[in-house]
């Protein structure tokens, strides 16, 4: 089932595979979400649903039973 992913501020929609990283479907966007450790202890690749859950990109996947999903990217200089 494909799942359609918008990522904000810059509007770019890709369509994503349930279960694909989520890390794998912004790099193939053209979108850059900052990683530091990968194992989602570090918050460097904190982004926010448009509901207000918050995901650590790094070890999240593209959910089931959506059809889409949108996705605010944060901007922090430290990372």
């Amino acid at each position: 089932m494909s799942v359609r992913v918008r990522f904000l501020p810059d509007d770019i929609t890709v369509d994503a595979e349930v279960g694909e990283a989520l890390l794998d479907v912004a790099d193939r966007a053209g979108v850059l979400i900052p990683t530091g450790c990968l194992m989602g202890s570090c918050h460097a690749c904190t982004v926010e649903l448009e509901d207000g859950e918050i995901l650590r990109a790094c070890i999240t996947a593209i959910p089931p039973k959506r059809e889409e999903i949108t996705i605010n990217l944060y901007s922090d200089p430290t990372w």
